[in-house]
């Protein structure tokens, strides 16, 4: 069978059409099912336990694998891989050149492949991407928990020791991106770098300000502020010379979307964009954002240039203003409130808040509450 290496956009979405892998909507979007998982599967997820990273990892928040439980898995998933279509994609993380990081997507679905091509950063050069990561992604393999020791017939595992992830036994396209963002949780810290869940943006006056909050809680909207510039809507770092996005695409919820409420996200759905779940009618081939019936949790992901005034460059100065999305569905807290630096520290530390419908596999409709450290 062949691999495709680097297709382009219009390649990958043609590519996705022809195989059956989902449809166009009209808006020229592309849309895919992710079926039966259309979230997160943290029960899933696994990191291996190593001597580079027994000492280093919080265990009691993480899941661990041994080096030779993942490499069966990891074979398995390559023999399955052997005989189909294939497509890669080159790729990078972080805006700052100077922790720039290489990934290299091997999938099987030409529609996973688009989705970190709007995602990740193009290649770039430099010495800190000298030790690439490889993402292997088999989502129509099914694991037998019996015998290949997983929670589930889906696995998520992540190899520091060999900068590699598996994928497998789901097609939810977010585990791709989530995936790196752990890899660089890990990594960046030990270059001075603080990891950050959140959305950033900068005025015309340089004051950057950032946006915490767990998945749903509106980051991405409030980010894109026609008024502001958009640095990035989830993933960033923030280092001695001020704060970077890690990606190059941003990952709206679409639940109930609408152009009044959210013109520029609802602009950015258009040919190279890729919707998760959502509901399209099979004559007219809109999109009824407020159909949940797959789920709540509809996604969008786009590039970053999708946005109007977006900053091409990905990062700028040192924050000015943080705002943290408490989600707090329980009226423990005041709606709006103004923290003290102690307070903030405190606040940020614990992370009071809300899991909210469908980001993560297992959540119904009612909100869980949860502390997230760091909203990480």
């Amino acid at each position: 069978m062949s691999t495709s290496k680097n297709l382009s956009v219009a390649a990958s979405v043609e590519t996705a059409v022809l195989r059956g892998e989902g449809i166009l909507a009209a808006s020229g979007a592309f849309v895919a099912r992710t079926y039966d998982r259309t979230g997160r599967s943290p029960k899933d997820k696994f990191i291996v336990s190593d001597d580079g990273t027994k000492d280093k990892i919080w265990w009691d928040n993480n899941q661990a694998t041994s080096p030779s439980a993942f490499q069966h898995l990891w074979d398995k998933a390559t023999a399955y891989l052997a005989d189909k279509d294939l497509y890669e994609v080159d790729s990078s993380v972080c805006a700052d050149s100077d922790h720039r990081v290489s990934v290299k997507l091997i999938t099987e679905f030409a529609w996973h492949a688009l989705f970190a091509q709007q995602l990740f950063r193009a290649p770039g050069t430099s010495s800190a991407e000298s030790e690439g990561w490889t993402i292997l992604g088999a989502p129509t393999l099914q694991f037998d928990p019996a015998a290949d020791g997983t929670n589930s017939e889906a696995f998520v595992g992540i190899d520091f020791g060999n900068r590699r992830v598996l994928i497998a036994g789901t097609r939810y396209a977010g585990e791709i991106k989530k995936s790196i963002f752990t890899v660089l949780n890990f990594l960046m810290p030990q270059r001075d770098v603080l990891p950050m869940h959140c959305s950033a943006n900068v005025g015309g006056d340089g004051q950057v300000a950032l946006f915490f909050g767990l998945s749903g809680t509106g980051k991405t909207t409030l980010s894109a502020d026609p008024w502001r510039k958009l640095i990035g809507d989830d993933e960033h770092g923030w280092s001695d010379t001020g704060v970077f996005n890690f990606e190059g695409g941003c990952y709206a919820k679409c639940i109930d979307l609408t152009r009044e409420k959210e013109p520029q996200i609802w602009d950015a759905i258009r040919f190279g964009s890729v919707v998760e779940n959502a509901m399209v009618d099979n004559i007219t081939r809109n999109v009824d954002y407020s159909d949940s019936t797959y789920t709540e949790n509809t996604r969008v992901a786009y590039p970053l240039e999708f946005i109007p005034g977006a900053l091409a460059e990905g990062k700028a100065g040192h924050a000015h203003t943080v705002v943290f999305l408490t989600a707090d569905a329980f009226g423990v807290l005041p709606p709006i409130a103004r923290l003290t630096p102690e307070q903030a520290e405190y606040h940020f530390l614990s992370g009071f808040t809300s899991k909210l419908a469908g980001t993560e596999a297992g959540l119904g409709k009612d909100p869980e509450v949860t502390f997230s450290a760091c909203f990480g």
